[in-house]
């Protein structure tokens, strides 16, 4: 009797990422908008979520807060000098999005016991440099850090901070600042 062959890299992932886009309920027109894109990209199956996927791929990021929500948590990203959230490429042994978006956090960070609210706060469509030129199919997730979190700065950052979220730092990357508004829902309806 032969063994199966092992299942194709991300095949548990695109699994979760198209169940869990599937049945999420956008936090606004916009991430509706890149929800349907993402679920189309996705059809392409699980090569959809590595980054060799030249017209497009899955990625996870995480926007880093306090318990309180009183400060977020961003990185001076190294390559495009904008304060962003955390986040990045899938890896082939990553098994859900928000498993995904909980590693490049305590990657990035150099937090321990980050917790990751498994419901997406939005989805995004950029361009990137990778590949040559591609779009990252960004699900964003809250992350909770815990209290008194002393974060470290990975190769990926020129820096780390911690800013109020009415008081975010410049230059912002275009799509992190609308991050904070369904990221302090979400931890809101965490802790209701």
């Amino acid at each position: 009797m032969s063994t199966p062959p092992p299942p194709p890299p991300y095949a548990a992932l695109h699994a979760d990422a198209t169940a869990l886009l599937g049945g999420w309920t956008p936090t606004g027109a916009a991430a509706g908008q890149a929800r349907d894109r993402t679920l189309d990209l996705l059809a392409a199956g699980p090569v959809a979520l590595a980054r060799e996927h030249r017209v497009g791929h899955v990625t996870a990021s995480a926007l880093v807060c306090d318990p309180t929500g009183e400060r977020v948590l961003l990185c001076l990203h190294g390559k495009f000098h904008r304060w962003v959230q955390l986040g990045g490429h899938c890896e082939p042994g990553d098994r859900t999005l928000a498993g995904a978006a909980l590693r490049e956090a305590g990657e990035e960070s150099g937090i321990a016991g980050l917790v990751v609210d498994p419901v997406p706060i939005d989805v995004d469509i950029h361009p990137v440099s990778c590949q040559g030129g591609s779009l990252h199919y960004d699900v964003r997730f809250l992350v909770l850090a815990p209290a008194g979190a002393t974060e470290r700065v990975s190769d990926e950052s020129e820096a780390l901070g911690w800013f109020p979220p009415d008081r975010l730092p410049e230059p912002l990357a275009s799509g992190t600042a609308k991050l904070v508004a369904p990221a302090l829902a979400a931890l809101r309806r965490r802790t209701g």
